[in-house]
């Protein structure tokens, strides 16, 4: 069957908003990101979750309700049977080599980069104390030739 006159979907994402991670000690969470420099905006008194956001408007969700798991085991990125779901949320810096030198400053290990992803960014990887993996990209200005 073949449509010709397509309905715009009446609910079109804008924008993105933020993502859930969801951890397992709020304390070592909160104290792991507003390192990274996200501020908690808001605690949802009834949840077991809160809002924070960067002074650049990045928004996350940091969900308290995770089972602890040993050696920060993430089931969806280190198990060998690969389970659908989201395995990490990917944020862009200006300057990855600044970034790559403070985490090493701060011993943050960087468990996979810097390196360059596909045509468009140099890329970098951590996990926060429950294991649940971060990115980081700086864009490039150009494709390299």
């Amino acid at each position: 069957m073949t449509v010709t006159n397509p309905i715009p979907h009446p609910a079109m994402a804008l924008s993105y908003d933020h993502v859930g991670i969801r951890v397992s000690d709020r304390k070592a969470a909160l104290a792991f990101y507003e390192q990274l420099g996200f501020k908690e905006t808001f605690h949802f008194a009834d949840g077991e979750a809160n809002e924070m956001v960067t002074p650049a408007g990045v928004r996350i969700n940091l969900i308290f309700n995770g089972a602890k798991q040993p050696k920060q085991h993430n089931v969806l990125l280190d198990a060998p049977i690969k389970l659908p779901g989201i395995t990490h949320p990917a944020f862009i810096v200006a300057d990855l080599a600044l970034l790559q030198t403070w985490l090493e400053a701060q011993q943050i290990h960087i468990t996979e980069g810097p390196k360059q992803l596909g045509p468009r960014r140099i890329t970098l990887f951590i996990r926060d104390p429950d294991g649940n993996v971060l990115e980081f990209n700086q864009l490039l200005e150009q494709e390299p030739t």
